[in-house]
C-alpha cells in the first residue's frame, strides 16, 4: 500500500524543484538574440566577457584581419612614410581603394582607407612596406598574436581574403585584439572617423573615404568604432565598440546575418546589465586590526569592474599584509613595496589584485613602538611612569 504522506512530500519536492529551475534560469537569461555562429561581448577596461557564444570556435574572419594590419602599421613609427604602390598591391582581388601602380601614398593615409573602405590593395601596399615583404608582414601579424594571448588565431595575409585555407580566428580572440588596438589612441581616431580625404599624388582633387560601419555612421549613437568584414566563405563579420555612461565595450560576430541587429542587441543588453564601479578605492586602507599597519597603508590604484545590480553584494575583499620588519630592518633599507595586498573575488573566482604600499611615518612608527615596549615594561615591574 502506497504511503500517502510521502506522496505528498515528493509532489511537493518536485513542484519545489521546477520553481526554483523556472526562476533561476529567468535570472540567467538574455533578453536578446544572437544571429551570430560565434559571438561576444566584453568590457574593455577589465577585460571581463559579458556574453559569449561559442566565443572559442575557429572562424574564418574576413576583413576583421584588418585590425591587425592596422595596428602594426601605427606601432610601425612609420605612419608620415611615403609607399610605393607595387604591382602585387594594385592587383589585389576585391574591396580596393583603387590605387595606381606606382603612386605613391602615404601610408597614414593608407591605414584610412584599410579601415573605412576595407581596401585589399592598402593591406598589401601596408603589409610590403612595415614588413618588408607579405611574408615577413604576415610573421609579424602572428607575433603579435601570440604576445596579446590570441592563442586560436592564424595569420597569412593583411586583408582576410579566402586566399588560404590556414586564416582564422575567434570571437574571443578578435575580442582580445580589438582591446589591445583600443588601448591605441592613433587606432581609436581612426576607427571612429566617418570620412576621411586623402590627397592624391599628381592630381588637384583628393579621394574622400566614407566609413563602412553602419554602426557607427548610422544606426547606432553610441557607437565609437568597428570594422566591417566579408567572403563568399566566411560570411558577414563584424568588430564594434560603443561607449554609454564611462562604460566601453567591444562586441565580436563571426558568420552573423544580422550583424548590426546583433551588436545593437548585445550593446544595449551590455549597458543595461551593467556599471563599472570602483571595488577597491586608491588611498589609506582604514579599520585595520593590525597596529603597525593600521592607518599607514594605502591600496595603489582604483580597481573598477563591470557589476549586475546582483553581483555587487557578491564580491569579497580579502587583505593580506606582510610580516612588519624586525628590529631597524625598514630604517636601513626602506620598506618593501608592496607590503601587502587585496584579493578581489566575486562568487569565489578572482577577478584581481591590488598591490598595497606602506605611507606612515617610519620615524613616528619607530617611535609609537618604542613608547610601547616602555610603557609594557613599567606596567610588568608595576611601577608608575608618570608618577
Amino acid at each position: 500500500m502506497v504511503n500517502k504522506s510521502f506522496m505528498k512530500y515528493n509532489i511537493l519536492v518536485i513542484v519545489f524543484l521546477l520553481l526554483f529551475s523556472i526562476s533561476t534560469s529567468s535570472v540567467s537569461a538574455n533578453n536578446f538574440s544572437v544571429s551570430a555562429q560565434g559571438a561576444i561581448l566584453i568590457e574593455q577596461e577589465s577585460g571581463r566577457v559579458l556574453y559569449e557564444k561559442n566565443a572559442h570556435s575557429q572562424l574564418r574572419i574576413a576583413s576583421i584581419t584588418k585590425i591587425m594590419t592596422a595596428i602594426l602599421a601605427i606601432e610601425s613609427g612609420k605612419m608620415d612614410e611615403k609607399v610605393k604602390v607595387s604591382n602585387n598591391a594594385f592587383g589585389t582581388e576585391g574591396s580596393s581603394l583603387y590605387l595606381r601602380l606606382g603612386e605613391k601614398i602615404k601610408l597614414e593615409d593608407l591605414v584610412y582607407g584599410l579601415m573605412l573602405r576595407s581596401g585589399n590593395d592598402a593591406a598589401v601596399a601596408i603589409a610590403e612596406h612595415v614588413g618588408g615583404s607579405l611574408d615577413g608582414f604576415v610573421y609579424l601579424m602572428n607575433q603579435k598574436a601570440r604576445e596579446i594571448g590570441m592563442e586560436k588565431t592564424v595569420f597569412n595575409n593583411p586583408h582576410g581574403l579566402d586566399d588560404h585555407e590556414e586564416h582564422y580566428s575567434t570571437a574571443y580572440d578578435m575580442a582580445l585584439l580589438t582591446r589591445y588596438a583600443m588601448e591605441n589612441e592613433t587606432f581609436q581616431e581612426i576607427s571612429s572617423t566617418k570620412s576621411y580625404r586623402a590627397p592624391q599624388e599628381g592630381e588637384n582633387w583628393d579621394r574622400i573615404w566614407q566609413n563602412k560601419n553602419r554602426l557607427l555612421t548610422q544606426l547606432y549613437k553610441y557607437s565609437t568604432g568597428g570594422k566591417t568584414g566579408y567572403t563568399k566563405r566566411a560570411k558577414r563579420t563584424l568588430v564594434s565598440t560603443a561607449t554609454k555612461d564611462d562604460i566601453n565595450l567591444i562586441a565580436v560576430t563571426l558568420n552573423a546575418p544580422s550583424d548590426w541587429q546583433d551588436h545593437m542587441n548585445m550593446f544595449n543588453w551590455g549597458f543595461e546589465s551593467f556599471a563599472v564601479l570602483p571595488v577597491v578605492k586608491e588611498g589609506v586602507i582604514k579599520n585595520l586590526k593590525d597596529e603597525f599597519y593600521k592607518n599607514n597603508v594605502s591600496a595603489n590604484y582604483t580597481f573598477e569592474y563591470p557589476l549586475t545590480a546582483e553581483e555587487r553584494e557578491l564580491v569579497n575583499k580579502k587583505i593580506t599584509l606582510y610580516n612588519p620588519p624586525k628590529g631597524n630592518e625598514w630604517q636601513v633599507n626602506g620598506p618593501p613595496n608592496p607590503v601587502g595586498k587585496i584579493t578581489i573575488e566575486l562568487n569565489g573566482t578572482n577577478i584581481g589584485e591590488v598591490p598595497l604600499s606602506f605611507t606612515g611615518d617610519l620615524q613616528k612608527e619607530k617611535k609609537s613602538l618604542w613608547t610601547k615596549f616602555i610603557d609594557l615594561f613599567f606596567i610588568v615591574l608595576g611601577v608608575n611612569k608618570d608618577g
